[in-house]
This record gives C-alpha cells, structure tokens and sequence, in this order.
C-alpha cells in the first residue's frame, strides 16, 4: 500500500490539493476520506469537484447522505456516511461505486458495506490553526499510479 503525505496551510491550499488530485482521477475510483469534525473533509471535497470542472457549490451531504454533482468531467456522488453506522439494509449506493464517475465517502468506517476493495483513502488532521496534514493511502495500482502522478 503507498502512502504519501501533504501539508496544507489554509483551506485554500486544502482546495488546490483536491484540484490537483481531480485532474488526474479516473472513472470508477472511489475515495474515502476520515478525518474529525470541521477537519476539512468537504473543503477538499469542493476542491475535487472545481477540479472535475463542477461549478455547483458543493455542502457536506451529512443530512442527505449523499449528493451528485452532474455537470463536470465525471459525475461525483458525495456520500457523507457518518449517520449510517448501524444501518445494514441496502440504501442502493453501491451502484454509484462502479459507474463512470467519482466517488467521495466521508466517514467510510460508518459503512464498511460500502468499501471496495480498491480505494484512495485519505485521512484528514487538524493541526493549528487552520493547517492540515493529509495522509493518502492507495489501495491499488490505479489509485498507486494516481499518488505518483499528483507528487
């Protein structure tokens, strides 16, 4: 598994780094974000999206549980799973994991259902202020060659 890590200094930088990553995502790949509340999760979430040309301000889904954004390169289907913890009946997200867009999964632990087997998980931490550290894990070799290309 290859892990890479990053710093950000501001939630713009977050951003840039969501842009960055969105660029270079293919069809299909799925990324699982973790991190604390107000740790930055849907900041780098609106980043992916401006990068997959989406232009509809993106919110955190954590009362819909899940969002699609449409008009981009790619669709993204932004699943916030944090009030899915328990829950064991079929809520019908898988079949947005395999189509021909992105998926976002905020607190992915809560639905482990929903976990392929290959994924991009990035774990978000708080430091001062509003600096962050993003730790990328890459489960897979698309999501191992998608690291390499944003170094």
């Amino acid at each position: 598994m290859k892990t890479i890590t990053y710093y950000t200094k501001n939630a713009e930088e977050t951003q840039l780094l969501g842009e960055r990553l969105a660029r270079h995502c293919k069809p299909g790949m799925v990324f699982l974000l973790s991190g604390d509340l107000g740790a930055g999760k849907t900041t780098l979430t609106q980043g992916i999206a401006r990068g997959l040309g989406i232009t509809k301000t993106v919110t955190s889904p954590t009362f819909t549980i899940q969002k699609l954004y449409r008009k981009g390169r790619m669709t993204l289907n932004h699943i916030d799973a944090y009030r899915l913890e328990g829950i064991s009946q079929d809520l019908g997200f898988e079949e947005y994991l395999y189509d021909d867009g992105l998926t976002v999964i905020e607190w992915a632990k809560f639905a482990p259902d929903l976990i392929p087997e290959r994924y991009l998980e990035i774990k978000i931490t708080l430091l001062e202020e509003e600096e962050r550290r993003l730790d990328f894990l890459a489960a897979g070799e698309e999501y191992e060659a998608l690291l390499e290309e944003i170094a």
